[in-house]
């Protein structure tokens, strides 16, 4: 039997390991990736817009995206947050992966340059368009529970919406991962303790996912569960699916990071 000694041995050289691999991925994650987008620029052009849409506020959205397409998700009162999931259009087996997309980037943190992950290590969605660079891959969406805590009454919530919609794309619960939420600035204390910082939140932000995979999401425009504002202050948000031009080699989002290196040409295999 190993004693309590050697146990405290072993975990002490796996905590070393654990911090030398940290070091060796932030040092090969880029230091500057590219700037955010300013709230007037990266207008998309009325020849490329393929559809638009509102959402209306704590309803949900399905969108099937193809590869050479692009979604631009806008919130232009600066008070909503807008949840997603998504799944390989072929084979819904294959879906986002929130864990990995963190662990491949080293980072918590969504922005300009960064890419969204499925749980075959391939990239869903890159982020070739951001303002915000405010968005929560820890927390997750909404729940009954987490409305009634806040609100006093149970409403409409992400986790329902997103039961909905995998319903009618032929999906159920057990297919639903964690998900991401746009314009949710979430952040860590020093105590370790989730914070919502709401100076991040600004009318007009908008991001745009380019589809590297067909695809098919679920959105829903639920406030957050650490939103502090009461009632819900979730608005309308603007959907755009428009076209957009593939990843050229020296693409940002492509060559951020070996690791992402590697996933777009696991990616492209598909398409070849």
């Amino acid at each position: 039997m190993t004693s309590l000694e050697t146990k405290r041995e072993i975990a002490e050289a796996n905590r070393r390991r654990y911090e030398e691999l940290r070091a060796a991925g932030q040092e090969a994650t880029p230091k500057a990736l590219p700037a955010a987008t300013a709230l007037d620029a990266a207008a998309i052009p009325p020849s490329a817009v393929i559809s638009r849409e509102e959402l209306a506020a704590d309803w949900y959205a399905i969108v099937q995206l193809r590869r050479g397409e692009a979604l631009r998700i806008a919130d232009p009162s600066g008070l909503s947050s807008v949840s997603m999931v998504g799944w390989r259009d072929e084979d819904t087996s294959e879906r986002i992966n929130c864990a990995d997309t963190v662990k491949v980037q080293w980072s918590t943190a969504l922005s300009k340059g960064r890419v969204i992950l499925s749980d075959m290590g391939r990239v869903l969605f890159s982020l070739i368009e951001d303002t915000s660079g405010a968005h929560d891959v820890m927390v997750g969406g909404s729940t009954p529970a987490s409305t009634l805590a806040a609100y006093g009454v149970t409403s409409r919530n992400t986790y329902e919406n997103f039961i909905a919609g995998a319903a009618k794309v032929g999906l159920g619960v057990r297919d639903i991962p964690p998900c991401v939420t746009f314009f949710a600035p979430v952040s860590l204390d020093e105590n370790g303790r989730f914070v919502w910082n709401k100076s991040r939140k600004r009318p007009g932000d908008f991001v745009d996912l380019r589809a590297e995979m067909n695809a098919i999401l679920v959105l829903s425009n639920c406030a957050h569960p650490l939103d502090p504002i009461r009632p819900s202050a979730a608005r309308p948000i603007t959907l755009i699916r428009h076209r957009a031009p593939p990843a050229a080699a020296d693409d940002a989002c492509r060559t951020s990071s070996p690791e992402a290196m590697r996933a777009f040409e696991f990616t492209n295999r598909l398409y070849v």
